[in-house]
């Protein structure tokens, strides 16, 4: 790589104190005017100001002193810093101490990037191809859109005026004061917003386009209105719903009112993240905010109300309080990843939600932080392409996990009275993490910071070992910690430590904490008193420390029964079943191990253990599929689905359904996966059914419900042909929704015929596919056979340029890298992929390809460790016994 200059942040001899901007976008060239006058504060006398900016071309600046006694200097020289993304204004004379009146006059690009200030193309319901205009400015994008100091502790206040076409919306973070038309041009509107809150940079956004919305008031009197795609209103009830209810949660939460007087939430085309929280107006792709009643599938809808709390949450934690650098952006997005499902499950408890918490965040967080090229929680960041590789799952999913245990180890009271004092202390201002765990620890009187700074200052995490004995009625328990590593446990010298907060039931009570201990050494004895000799005992009930757990064989086997019977609650089935999956990914123990206890879960009727074993036979059929025996784990699989498959069918009992009864959601999810999971693997009955419906489907006799969609698309392309391809591609042609043009973009991939998978790929980088959902479509082909993996790579090499270009810089470059690489299992393709992008620059991408260069390793060790023995285990399966 070559090295970069050192990065440094502004200087702080001149700040803003507020900015005064008016924009004028041109939405048929894709340029913009921009006006600035900010108020500034000069701190010392100098002769030049050092802002941010990037791809605008400055055509004048000029420097007003406060108290018009001084004349307006004119700044002689622009010096643009482009690597940096900072200009230096230069001035004839020194600017003195004090305030004044900073004037630039400058113009920009409305770009395709999906970054700063971008068009986004729709079409009109009449199919006119139009363009709107979007802002995306986290983390370091502002300054695509104006010069500014665009750093999130350099906070001021905004005076925003759009001039825009008369017949277009104009939003931006606060409430219009006026609309007038422009002196210059009465096809234009000025818009004028009302003065911001003191904000950071990254939070200011405006959209101008073409919307609907529907409004709505929360109980604390704040307007919520939801703008969707002309046409579309209907769309937006849902979202409305969550938010309205929403709302009122964060206020009495965190026990301190939204600040702003209203709030939109909108839907923009092409967007590259999920959403953005910008503060009074909260961005969203379409899937993560826009409901059809009929036409959008249960997991659709639990996602945007996940998305919806996540980014509310952010309005005060993040918004009013802001991280001060970077380095602390986990504190944002892990507390906001852990507090969405808090909001979800209150105001949707049929969900179920923690539980599947622990499969979507836990377990993914684990997985990515056994890897020895994963990083701490906090990362000390300085070029702006460094910030963007930290949007990731550290920050988010481990990030949320160890929120979720400290809360846990606090317990909820204390917890808010803590979250309480923090907000009031820093609102309007910055803090580091050091901030919060203080105020948790006035709260509560725990060791907070010496706890926590173990998990967010050192990467990896503890694997727990624990082994019992039976002292008359008492059970002692001997537990060790060491570093857990993907490639088995770490036996160096100078292994790290952490504080674990370690809580143990027993058989008697699974659901109920017997005893809580901080394990602040490398190992324990810990007495348990009143365990009789045939009571299990179990570490970590309800799966919320972050660690992963291996037993003595006799602890393990007398859990085993507590999965085929259900006394172990849910989400403890699940942990223990992840647990041993990974260890046998480690070569701590032999896969086969885990392919028993696969068996044990034939009674399970829990989607998200169902959701969590799918996924990890998923990572072990990938991996099979470089051997030939890949049969024999698809009648595995076959086997273990059936019984399931058979008590759901195909269509939703009574009490499930519109409304969704007790269970119907979920049933709705667990059906979906079980009939996807059974037609991929080519169980006959099944494929029929599928097909059945497809036709039925295509035909228009009977259209499918929007839960059995992926399923039997699925089903029917994996085992299909070109005419099946060609059916699919049409109906995507004709989806009014884009969650249904993602739908089959997601599957499309599962086409097993080699010159179908190229057409395929060639689909992905045609018009037909927005830029943010092309990376799922190669993704798709990469991840659903092995022919299929290395024509996505190659379609990837071939077509670096554009896509690097399409997404230089942003986190889908990385998600791009790793859904095409990730399941090789070979020594050699790891060398391949390292030497590629030596020559092939990624920067925001570097710690992505080092991780998936070191999974294809692990890959290839497991195979060569194990294949062999879970081919004899399949065969001898099938044998009868003589």
């Amino acid at each position: 790589m070559p090295e970069r200059r050192p990065f440094v942040r502004l200087p702080t001899d001149v700040y803003p104190v507020n900015y005064g901007l008016c924009l004028k976008p041109d939405l048929i060239d894709f340029t913009f005017e921009g006006k600035l006058e900010a108020i500034v504060k000069v701190n010392l006398a100098t002769n030049q100001i050092v802002m941010n900016c990037a791809d605008i071309d400055i055509i004048t600046a000029s420097f007003v002193p406060e108290g018009g006694e001084g004349e307006e200097i004119n700044a002689t020289g622009f010096n643009y810093q482009n690597e940096d993304e900072k200009v230096t204004l230069s001035f004839p004379s020194a600017l003195q101490k004090g305030s004044g009146t900073l004037k630039i006059d400058f113009v920009g690009e409305l770009n395709d990037k999906m970054k700063g200030f971008y068009r986004s193309k729709y079409a009109t319901p009449a199919g006119e191809i139009r363009y709107a205009a979007v802002t995306q400015f986290e983390a370091t994008d502002a300054r695509r859109a104006f010069p500014c100091w665009d750093e999130p502790a350099i906070k001021a206040t905004f005076d925003i005026s759009l001039i825009v076409p008369k017949d277009r919306v104009a939003l931006s973070n606060m409430n219009v004061i006026d609309r007038k038309p422009h002196p210059e041009d009465d096809s234009l509107l000025e818009v004028k917003f009302a003065t911001t809150p003191i904000m950071s940079t990254y939070l200011v956004a405006f959209v101008i386009g073409e919307y609907d919305f529907v409004e709505g008031q929360s109980s604390d009197g704040v307007t919520v209105r939801v703008y969707t795609p002309t046409g579309k209103a209907e769309q937006g009830k849902f979202a409305l719903e969550v938010a309205v209810k929403t709302l009122p949660f964060y206020n009495d939460y965190f026990n301190v009112p939204y600040p702003l007087p209203k709030i939109d939430l909108i839907a923009i085309a092409d967007f590259a993240a999920g959403a953005m929280e910008n503060w009074g107006l909260v961005t969203y792709r379409e899937t993560a905010l826009l409901i059809d009643p009929k036409n959008s599938c249960s997991s659709s809808r639990q996602w945007v109300a996940l998305v919806v709390g996540h980014e509310l949450a952010h309005q005060w934690f993040g918004n009013l309080v802001t991280m001060e650098w970077w380095t602390h952006l986990w504190l944002n997005e892990g507390f906001a990843s852990w507090i969405e499902y808090l909001c979800v499950d209150h105001c949707f408890p049929d969900y179920d939600i923690w539980t599947q918490f622990v499969s979507a965040d836990y377990t993914r967080a684990l997985d990515l932080d056994a890897l020895d090229n994963s990083h701490p929680i906090e990362v000390n960041v300085g070029h702006p392409s460094e910030v963007d590789e930290i949007f990731d799952a550290i920050s988010y999913s481990k990030g949320a996990s160890v929120i979720r245990m400290l809360h846990n180890y606090i317990g909820d009271e204390d917890f808010r009275k803590g979250m309480h004092s923090y907000l009031l202390k820093f609102q309007h201002k910055n803090a580091a993490t050091e901030d919060l765990w203080d105020c948790l620890e006035q709260a509560s009187g725990k060791p907070i910071a010496l706890v926590m700074s173990t998990w967010t200052k050192q990467m990896g995490f503890p694997i727990i070992v624990v082994d019992q004995e039976q002292q008359g009625d008492d059970r002692i328990l001997k537990i060790s910690q060491k570093k857990f590593c993907a490639s088995g446990p770490h036996n160096g010298e100078d292994c790290p430590n952490w504080m674990v907060p370690i809580s143990i039931c027993t058989g008697e009570d699974p659901g109920c904490t017997k005893l809580k201990v901080l394990l602040d050494s490398p190992e324990t004895t810990i007495t348990i008193n009143n365990v009789s000799p045939d009571q299990w005992v179990k570490i970590n009930p309800g799966t919320v420390g972050f660690y992963r757990i291996q037993y003595s064989s006799g602890m393990l086997e007398s859990l085993l029964p507590g999965i085929r019977d259900l006394t172990l609650l849910p989400v403890d089935r699940l942990g223990l079943q992840n647990d041993l999956f990974s260890l046998s990914r480690a070569g701590m123990i032999s896969t086969v191990e885990v392919l028993k206890l696969m068996e044990a879960f034939v009674n399970e009727p829990n989607y998200t253990v169902w959701s969590d074993l799918s996924c990890n036979l998923g990572v072990l059929s990938s991996l099979l599929s470089h051997t030939d025996f890949h049969e024999e784990i698809q009648e595995f699989i076959r086997d273990l689905f059936t019984p399931i498959g058979l008590k759901l069918g195909w269509e939703c009992k009574q009490g499930e359904g519109e409304p969704p009864g007790a269970g119907g959601h979920l049933d709705a999810l667990l059906r979906g996966l079980v009939l996807g999971k059974l037609g991929k693997a080519g169980h006959k009955p099944t494929l029929e059914e599928a097909r059945r419906r497809f036709k039925d489907h295509v035909e228009g006799k009977q259209i499918l419900s929007a839960d059995l969609r992926s399923p039997v698309y699925l089903t029917v392309l994996k085992h299909g042909d070109s005419a099946t391809l060609d059916t699919m591609l049409k109906l995507h042609k004709q989806a009014d929704m884009q969650e249904e043009k993602n739908r089959i973009e997601r599957v499309l991939g599962a086409i097993s015929a080699p010159d179908l998978i190229q057409k395929v790929l060639t689909f992905a980088l045609s018009e037909d596919v927005r830029p943010q959902d092309t990376v799922s479509v190669i993704g798709g082909v990469a991840g659903s056979s092995k022919h299929g993996r290395k024509a996505a790579w190659k379609f990837v090499k071939d077509n670096w340029e554009e896509l690097h270009n399409r997404y230089q810089g942003g986190f889908l470059i990385s998600r791009l890298i790793k859904l095409s690489v990730d399941g090789f299992a070979i020594d050699k393709m790891a060398a391949e992929v390292k030497s590629f992008f030596e020559s092939h620059h990624a920067p925001a991408a570097e710690r992505t390809v080092q991780q998936c260069c070191e999974n294809i390793l692990l890959n290839a060790a497991w195979l060569k460790r194990d294949a062999d023995d879970i081919h004899q285990y399949l065969l001898k399966r099938k044998t009868p016994p003589v």
